[in-house]
């Protein structure tokens, strides 16, 4: 069944060239775009799509403030942050707002699409060099706090650490040398132990309470 897409950006060019792009794939099924988040709530339960491409600077209502109004109704949707400019400050309100990827304007078409296939998948797809800004703000973010609190293992931390770096759950497989089966079953511990129930909340957590 192919992936159902919505875009959210305020430039049309860049609309319509991303419709373009899914509808030249059958693996994808576009099924709509807006040039801001006014209606995103309306608009995600008349089209329910499978992932939002959610562009950050809007007018009217912003795609962060899209994020946090799709998370009240719809907690498990998967949306990823586009945008041309590495703002440290937006990238981490992004991730704490509930994104699911975050990944700039300037990915080639593949890199898009293969983004759009991780975070289907229960991946966290981020650009590299948005990554390590990502490992930055966690640096300056982090606070003091004693890991134990969650019982995490030492696999469960290592796991967690890789997910807040972009890690997809083939990368974390291949990183760990583990089976896809076995990260699924670790991330779904860590789930409970942080009572969360999706990698953008878990991320969220893990660089909001310092834990990686």
């Amino acid at each position: 069944m192919a992936i159902k897409i919505a875009l959210y950006d305020d430039n049309p060019q860049r609309r319509d060239s991303v419709q373009m792009l899914i509808e030249s794939d059958d693996q994808f099924e576009f099924i709509g775009s807006y040039p801001n988040c006014q209606h995103v709530l309306a608009n995600t339960a008349s089209a329910a799509p499978d992932v939002i491409l959610m562009d950050i600077d809007m007018p009217l209502v912003n795609g962060i403030e899209g994020v946090k109004k799709l998370r009240t109704q719809f907690p498990e949707l998967k949306v990823i942050m586009q945008t041309v400019f590495e703002d440290n400050e937006k990238i981490f309100e992004a991730i704490c707002a509930g994104a699911n990827g975050y990944i700039l304007k300037q990915e080639s078409p593949e890199e898009l699409l293969n983004a759009i296939v991780e975070v289907h998948n229960g991946g966290a797809p981020m650009t590299p060099t948005i990554a390590i800004k990502v490992l930055k703000l966690v640096g300056r973010n982090a606070k003091p706090v004693i890991t134990d609190e969650f019982q995490l293992t030492g696999r469960e931390q290592e796991i967690l650490e890789l997910l807040v770096k972009g890690y997809s759950y083939k990368m974390i497989a291949e990183e760990c040398v583990i089976s896809y089966p076995t990260v699924n079953s670790h991330i779904t511990k860590i789930y409970s132990k942080l009572q969360v129930h999706s990698v953008a909340a878990a991320v969220s957590l893990a660089i909001r309470e310092g834990l990686v």
